[in-house]
C-alpha cells in the first residue's frame, strides 16, 4: 500500500502533490483527477502513480486526501466511502480533506454511522506549497493521534510551514493563509504598475516588487519584531516612504486589507453548508 493518495489534482491539489512527492518520493504518491492531462503532467514532473478512478486511488494508499472543492466533496466521499469501509478490517486508512468549511464532524459522521471511527484531518494549504514556501494549517479528530499528526507534519514538511491548530479557528486562519497569496499578487502587481508609470521596465518592476515583498515578510518571521515597528524603521522623517505610507492610509489600505480577510472568513463559514 502506498503512503498517500490525492483525489483531485487542480491548482491546490497539484501544489500538494509536488510538495509531498519531494518529501516521500513520487513512487509513494497516487493521484486521480477527472482531467487526465493534469495527472499525466504531474506524473512526468514528480514520478507519482496515476490511478484509474477515485475508488482505485483511495484503495491504494494509507492516507486519502480529498483535494476537491467543497461543493463536490460529498459526492466524491459518497463514491469512495463504501469501499473504504469494506476494507476497514484489514487496514486503517486516514481521511484528509482540504475543503474549506467542511467540518470534521460532517466528514467523520458517515463512517461512524457504519461502525468505523477513522482518523480524519482537515487541512487548509495555500498554493506556494508547490515551491516549498507555503503554509499548511490543519486540525484533526480524536482518532488522529500524535503518530498520525507526526506523519502529516513529515509528509508535508517540504511544502513549507505546517501547523496543527484547533478546528474553531481553522477557517479564520485559512482566510489569511489561503487567500493572502491572491491579495499579495494584487499588491505586487499594483506596486509594479506604479513603478512602470514612473518609467521602470515592466519585468524589472515586477521582480523588484516581488523581492521587496518577500524580504519584508522574511523580516517579520525571522526578527519577531512587530510589523508596525519594522514599518517605522523604514520611514525617515520627511522622507519618501512616509509620503507613500500616508498615500496608502488616505486610500484606506489597512481597512481594505482587514475587510478582505474578514469577508473571506465569512464566505468560508458558508462553504460547508
Amino acid at each position: 500500500m502506498k503512503k498517500i493518495a490525492f483525489i483531485g489534482a487542480g491548482n491546490m491539489g497539484g501544489a500538494l502533490i509536488v510538495g509531498t512527492s519531494k518529501a516521500i518520493g513520487g513512487e509513494n504518491v497516487v493521484i486521480y483527477d477527472t482531467d487526465g492531462e493534469k495527472c499525466i503532467a504531474l506524473q512526468e514532473k514528480t514520478g507519482c502513480i496515476v490511478a484509474q478512478s477515485a475508488v482505485d486511488a483511495s484503495r491504494r494508499a494509507e492516507y486519502v486526501v480529498l483535494a476537491v472543492k467543497p461543493q463536490i466533496i460529498k459526492s466524491v466521499l459518497d463514491e469512495i466511502r463504501p469501499d473504504m469501509i469494506s476494507r476497514m478490517g484489514t487496514t486503517e486508512q486516514k481521511l484528509v480533506s482540504i475543503a474549506a468549511g467542511v467540518t470534521l464532524d460532517s466528514l467523520s459522521q458517515p463512517f461512524k454511522a457504519a461502525g468505523c471511527d477513522i482518523p480524519v484531518i482537515r487541512m487548509l494549504p495555500n498554493t506556494p506549497c508547490e515551491i516549498g514556501q507555503g503554509l499548511i494549517i490543519y486540525c484533526s479528530n480524536d482518532k488522529a493521534d500524535s503518530g498520525v499528526c507526526g506523519e502529516i507534519d513529515s509528509m508535508f514538511a517540504r511544502c513549507g510551514m505546517v501547523e496543527h491548530i484547533s478546528e474553531n479557528v481553522l477557517d479564520t486562519a485559512s482566510a489569511i493563509s489561503g487567500c493572502t497569496p491572491a491579495f499579495a499578487y494584487m499588491f505586487i502587481e499594483a506596486l509594479a504598475d506604479g513603478a512602470v508609470r514612473s518609467g521602470l521596465p515592466r519585468d524589472k518592476a515586477i521582480a523588484y516588487a516581488a523581492q521587496a515583498v518577500m524580504g519584508s515578510a522574511a523580516m517579520v518571521l525571522e526578527t519577531g519584531r512587530h510589523p508596525d515597528a519594522l514599518k517605522d524603521a523604514v520611514c525617515s522623517p520627511g522622507g519618501s516612504t512616509i509620503v507613500g505610507v500616508a498615500t496608502l492610509e488616505d486610500s484606506a489600505f489597512r481597512a481594505a486589507a482587514a475587510n478582505a480577510v474578514f469577508n473571506a472568513n465569512e464566505k468560508n463559514k458558508s462553504l460547508g453548508k
